[in-house]
């Protein structure tokens, strides 16, 4: 598992949304910086608080320039169920092949209660206007990490 890090171009992607509507990196840099978060799974305890934070400070995000969007392996129609239940404002994409995953190398082998499997490990990329990645947000709680980013934004 290579992982991006500071300073590397972020690949541009083009996965579906909720809507099952094509959605690319290079077209969400085109007016923000964007907050590309990776979950494991739409639903679970840990996704939902994370993804229930981020849609409560999309304003203080935003006075930054910063839009989030969460990527996962789910389906479209479980993001859509997600995004709905959870009043969520802001995209999720599918990446059901888990291929983005994989190049922004945050695919891989992991440990839960003994057994071992592959999975989206849960880390964010700040990815600037220009495509390069300027952050890499991998040591959080779940429940912090829109705080730990908020702190970054506010000192850089």
């Amino acid at each position: 598992m290579e992982r991006l890090q500071a300073g590397d171009k972020a690949p541009n992607f083009e996965l579906l949304d909720k809507n099952e509507e094509k959605v690319s990196l290079q077209a969400l840099l085109k007016d923000h910086r964007v907050l590309v978060y990776f979950y494991p799974k739409a639903m679970t305890p840990g996704c939902t608080v994370q993804a229930q934070n981020l849609r409560d400070e999309k304003d203080r995000l935003l006075e930054h320039n910063v839009i989030s969007v969460g990527i996962s392996p789910d389906a479209p129609k479980r993001l859509n169920k997600f995004t709905e239940r959870d009043e969520l404002n802001f995209t999720l994409l599918s990446d059901e092949d888990h291929a983005i995953a994989d190049k922004f190398g945050v695919w891989g082998p992991k440990k839960f209660m003994g057994k071992e499997y592959d999975g989206i490990h849960r880390i964010s990329f700040l990815v600037e206007q220009d495509g390069t990645v300027s952050h890499v947000f991998d040591k959080f709680k779940t429940k912090e990490h829109h705080q730990v980013v908020l702190d970054h934004l506010e000192q850089n």
